[in-house]
């Protein structure tokens, strides 16, 4: 039997499957944004709870709570623009010193 039901597709910027946001034009800058801010946020609560700490914790607490935001469906979204390399970089570069802040601490 056949339905002769009209369905009309609703057009949209940008969609999140599975934690992946894909916009219009199957762009993922608006993921990889996305995660970045994530990941500054999360270094944002390591640099205000964890103020006296050796650089081996620093180091786990980076690589559980900031790497897994950076690398999520990486496989999807492999960073191969420079920009966007860059902004990665720089979540990086600003973990990096917080662990230079760490050894300023007197002890």
């Amino acid at each position: 039997m056949h339905d002769n039901n009209t369905y009309l597709l609703e057009k949209v910027d940008s969609i999140n499957d599975l934690g992946v946001i894909f916009d219009s034009c199957l762009s993922l800058k608006d993921h990889i944004s996305h995660k970045i801010n994530k990941a500054y946020s999360i270094l944002g609560i390591i640099k205000r709870n964890f103020i006296i700490m050796d650089e081996s914790s620093f180091i786990l607490l980076y690589k559980s709570m900031v790497c897994p935001h950076l690398e999520y469906a990486n496989s999807v979204w492999c960073p191969h623009k420079l920009g966007d390399i860059k902004e990665i970089e720089k979540v990086q570069k600003r973990a990096t010193k917080l662990v230079i802040n760490l050894k300023k601490i007197p002890r």
